[in-house]
């Protein structure tokens, strides 16, 4: 019974998906443990942690002059190393007992344009926090395991993912990865686009979490028939008093023009650095999308006109990344069986 509970202990894998917007902890056999955004509040001058994830996210924009809230990662790097260290220890120690018998096993996914040192950081905070063994992985490779994809066929498999400061789009064969290309560029600049706007038209300051709630009810990215309007708050730009506005779904399509396109002309650019016999594959099985901004309604649709290509929105994309960083070690000792694939239930491109 001892071997058997020790055996148990052994197999224990923490997946963790340190994002510029969110930090998401999967543990096997329990799932997402924790989903909180990767925001620490600090005093002032010593630094000492006085909030971190939701509640720290609250404090955001209104903290008095005595502490600070910090996002330590932006556009898909570690801004804020000593902050991000804290961060990654705070969510490890909320899921781990005191008295841990046996360390677990940990797999972080990370941007692939963060630097050596940045990588080292991450591994290190992880050992710190009490993992006996750290494998630091790149998010897209995360999120095709999360997402089911057979990644050890001998065989083209796209994912693109649409993180909060960053965008990866990689072609996976083999369980390698054959190109990947990354642009700083993800749901932080739909809201930056969009604050940017009002602010230009309508000359309203509106904060990021306006901006935010007014992307993911009525953003759009792709022409719709039916056309959505929400009210929002802010400070009029010349009198500096609050205001209220309405704004409308075609406009703020109109705001997410230019990432958007960005984003597709990366898809297409990666597509056009592949080898023709992985296109191929990738043409017939289509496209896999996960991350938050990929929940963007219509970005798919505009996706799989643009390329030509067929789009599948995975399941849970959000989750993808912390989901297959915790399978990791599991999914690369059973390499053969792929038995279960994304592919299995798609008929058709997502509308």
């Amino acid at each position: 019974m001892a071997l058997k509970k020790l055996g148990g202990a052994f197999s224990t894998d923490i997946g963790i998906d340190l994002g510029t917007c969110n930090t998401l902890v999967y543990v096997r056999g329990k799932g997402i443990v924790i989903s909180e955004p990767s925001v620490v509040a600090v005093e002032r001058g010593t630094k000492k942690v006085v909030a971190v994830g939701a509640e720290a996210k609250r404090m955001l924009w209104k903290t008095p002059g005595d502490i600070i809230a910090i996002r330590p990662l932006r556009d898909g790097v570690i801004a804020d190393l000593e902050t991000t260290e804290k961060m990654i220890r705070y969510f490890i120690s909320k899921i781990l007992p005191r008295r841990w018998f046996v360390k677990p096993r940990m797999v972080i996914g990370v941007p692939t344009c963060i630097t050596e040192v940045e990588r080292r950081a991450v591994e290190e905070s992880a050992y710190k926090a009490g993992a006996r063994e750290v494998k630091v992985i790149e998010e897209s490779l995360a999120a095709a395991i999360g997402a089911n994809i057979p990644i050890f066929e001998p065989a083209g498999h796209m994912v693109c993912d649409v993180g909060g400061g960053t965008t990866e789009i990689s072609v996976i064969s083999l369980g390698g990865m054959v190109v990947t290309n990354a642009i700083r560029l993800g749901g932080d600049e739909f809201d930056e686009a969009i604050i940017k706007h009002v602010r230009n038209v309508h000359n309203l300051i509106v904060g990021e979490q306006t901006a935010e709630n007014l992307k993911m009810t009525i953003g759009n990215a792709a022409a719709d028939k039916q056309i959505e309007k929400m009210e929002i708050k802010g400070t009029d730009a010349i009198t500096g008093l609050p205001r209220r506005l309405e704004i409308d779904s075609v406009e703020v399509r109109e705001a997410l023009q230019e990432p958007i396109s960005a984003v597709i002309e990366e898809i297409k650019r990666t597509l056009g650095q592949t080898p023709p016999e992985l296109a191929a594959d990738i043409v017939e099985r289509g496209i896999v999308m996960t991350g938050g901004g990929s929940l963007l309604k219509g970005l798919p649709k505009l996706i799989a006109k643009e390329t030509g290509v067929p789009v599948i929105l995975a399941e849970e994309p959000l989750l993808c990344v912390s989901k297959g960083a915790g399978k990791y070690f599991e999914h690369t000792r059973n390499a053969g069986d792929q038995s279960k694939t994304i592919y299995n239930n798609i008929h058709s491109s997502p509308q």
